[in-house]
């Protein structure tokens, strides 16, 4: 998949060093998803109350929305180490052993991706999750023998896009399990105005909101956008990003209002023009467009389902009214109907 400035996947030109100086610290600090912070002020100040770990949190909802961020908060507020990894990156038992044998008490560990764990390592993660306690067996064969190891209590964060890849048994042992939704443009603009800040770039509120309006309901478009928009305004303006200059920037990137760019366009088109708006099945409108299944279904398909662009239905994917009105197309319920 080619990288898009408007994906939500971290791509080569993101900076660690400059995202993790743009996260919030702190639940204070974090702008939107209002009543998971109110939930999660109530756990963490019961746990800290009665001086326990957190029970064990499961995160998941559409890339870039501070899944990762929260669990640094998270840590933060209970004011305890984090350790960070990921799915893939736990290749064996053994690894996972070794990182649960190093924690603290009441230290988090954030799994990302963690429903790509694979089914060995997923084992041994329940007694740990249940009873604090890891079972290893030394030796093979017949002289083979089970030891277990207690393990100070910790706090498990797991991440995922795709909760519904999760096992039973991995997926009810997590005692709070919330949801991350797209952000509103208003929250966005909170964001926007927050990192231009800590980058110090000169920002106009007219600026802010069109940038908010293009970042597709996500935080990690919307630093991506900004420090698109402000090299514009470095070398096309005065280093200010003003209304007129945001919307210059986000014509030369490709960019709608809405925050749709070329790919989005050419789906939605194939859609319409090839399939006569569907219904069309996942496979073809993928082959379609040379994408593969599983990125359009988790990357292209949620914020087209959000505008009111696409549905899912029984029988496959369907454009609905509103993608006309977007590509000034008729309908095809006009006998009439001229695609142009």
């Amino acid at each position: 998949m080619q990288e898009r400035i408007v994906s939500a996947l971290h791509q080569s030109e993101d900076d660690p060093q400059i995202e993790i100086g743009l996260r919030p610290r702190s639940l204070q600090e974090y702008v939107g998803q209002e009543k998971i912070k109110e939930k999660l002020k109530i756990y963490i100040q019961a746990a800290l109350e009665r001086k326990e770990a957190l029970d064990h949190v499961l995160l998941y909802g559409p890339p870039g929305l501070g899944k990762t961020t929260l669990a640094h908060i998270i840590a933060w507020e209970l004011g305890v180490s984090i350790r960070i990894t990921a799915g893939p990156a736990i290749e064996r038992p053994g690894d996972l052993a070794a990182i649960l044998t190093n924690l603290g008490h009441g230290d988090v560990l954030f799994i990302d991706e963690i429903h790509r764990l694979s089914h060995s390592v997923e084992e041994i993660l329940y007694p740990a999750m249940e009873d604090n306690a890891l079972d290893i067996i030394i030796g093979k064969g017949p002289g083979a023998r089970s030891l277990r190891l207690d393990l100070p209590p910790f706090t498990l964060i797991g991440a995922t896009v795709r909760a519904g890849l999760l096992t039973s048994p991995l997926r009810d042992r997590f005692g709070v399990v919330e949801r991350l939704d797209f952000y509103s443009p208003a929250e966005l603009k909170q964001i926007i105005l927050r990192s231009a800040n800590i980058l110090n770039v000169k920002i106009e509120n007219e600026g802010s909101e069109n940038i908010a309006r293009a970042s597709r309901g996500t935080p990690r478009v919307a630093n991506r956008l900004l420090k698109r928009v402000r090299d514009y305004a470095q070398v096309k303006a005065d280093n200010v990003i003003t209304g007129v200059v945001a919307d210059a920037a986000l014509q030369m990137l490709q960019l709608d209002q809405k925050g749709l760019d070329e790919i989005d366009r050419r789906l939605l088109t194939a859609l319409v023009e090839k399939f006569d708006g569907g219904p069309v099945g996942l496979d073809t409108l993928a082959a379609c467009i040379s994408e593969e299944p599983e990125t359009l279904e988790d990357v292209y398909e949620p914020y087209l389902m959000q505008l009111g662009l696409l549905k899912r239905t029984a029988r496959g994917r369907m454009a609905t009214s509103e993608v006309y009105t977007y590509l000034n197309l008729k309908t095809k319920a006009d006998p009439q109907q001229k695609l142009w």
